[in-house]
């Protein structure tokens, strides 16, 4: 902590701003002369979306390959805590293998409407359920040194119009049903870092909402850690820090650091508030890089084998209506681009 304070003391206001912003669409950026490193989070949560060469973030590029883990519709339908954990702790060792710090994920949100494009990554319909599935995941990651990020918070539950709509909530139903999940895993697991939402929450945005990042994860649940945006959910960067918001993903070209740098100057950001954003993204820079073990080597074969099995305890018996078997002499039809390219 001490070495990060004077590290800040030495940095000019635009390397403060900096490094409150992405390199590209997947690093932080570094600054080589005060030997702060670049570090790496790649999407999950279901196996590492690593992408090398030509990267976006919504993964249409060709990305490193990987063992492909059941979806967290899968494994909250074991309601095995245990099963959870080791997966975390298997997909600690791959990003280990891949020089990844930040795993993105568990996904947490409530299932609410059957429309939701994320539902296959969000864990339950219930709010217990989800706590505990996702503190355990946060425990399997992060015991191989390697960090997560719970998402997406909050009251991204549906994906219509997702990066303008408002999630319109009473506070009884935000305490009851949309946070427990967020609450239980940030108290007991500690994940290295929350993402922040693409939407607006009682109209005003996640990423700029102070009872939401900071009277909430803050100071009720006492979070030590960094708050990143979803990536292009940043709509005002200054709003953001003084809500909370350390870190902007992806790179926004230097248009935001730029307001950074200009509000302090105007005095409309107290520096102070950034310093304190610079100091929580540097402390999951360097937990990242002195956590690192290159010794670490991926075995695929033994990790599909790993998922298989997961898989399997996730298996779910549904009643047959006289549907199955299907009919031999009957064609099936399959429509749709993922027919021919399918994602797993």
């Amino acid at each position: 902590m001490d070495r990060i304070k004077e590290l800040i003391s030495k940095m000019t206001l635009e390397e403060k701003a900096s490094l409150c912003s992405g390199a590209d669409n997947w690093h932080t950026k570094e600054i080589k002369r005060l030997n702060i490193p670049s570090v790496m989070m790649v999407d999950g949560p279901h196996g590492l979306r690593k992408q090398e060469g030509e990267t976006d973030h919504l993964g249409l590029n060709e990305s490193v390959k990987a063992v492909c883990f059941p979806a967290a519709c899968a494994t909250a339908s074991s309601f095995d805590v245990d099963l959870m954990e080791r997966m975390g702790e298997t997909l600690g060792a791959e990003c280990q293998a891949e020089n990844v710090s930040i795993l993105l994920g568990p996904a947490v949100n409530i299932k609410r409407s059957p429309l939701c494009g994320r539902n296959f990554e969000y864990l339950s319909e219930d709010p217990y359920l989800a706590g505990r599935m996702a503190s355990a995941y946060i425990r399997g990651v992060q015991s191989q040194g390697v960090g997560t990020s719970i998402k997406h918070f909050a009251l991204n539950n549906q994906e219509t119009l997702r990066m303008t709509i408002s999630s319109e909530v009473s506070e009884r139903a935000l305490r009851e049903i949309y946070l427990p999940a967020f609450e239980e895993a940030v108290k007991e697991s500690a994940p290295r870092t929350v993402m922040c939402s693409y939407n607006k929450i009682n109209g005003e945005y996640a990423s700029e909402n102070r009872y939401l990042l900071t009277d909430i994860l803050r100071k009720e649940w006492g979070y030590k850690g960094c708050v990143v945006s979803d990536w292009g959910a940043v709509n005002n960067r200054v709003k953001g820090l003084q809500a909370g918001l350390d870190l902007e993903m992806p790179y926004s070209g230097g248009y935001n650091d730029r307001q950074i740098v200009k509000a302090v100057q105007e005095g409309r950001l107290d520096e102070a508030v950034l310093d304190e954003a610079v100091e929580r993204v540097l402390n999951v820079v360097f937990a990242g890089e002195e956590q690192h073990r290159p010794e670490v080597i991926s075995d695929k074969e033994t990790d599909h084998k790993k998922a298989a099995d997961i898989e399997t305890e996730c298996a779910v018996l549904l009643e047959n209506n006289g549907i199955l078997p299907l009919n031999t002499d009957r064609k099936v039809a399959y429509i749709g681009e993922f027919a021919e390219k399918p994602r797993y």
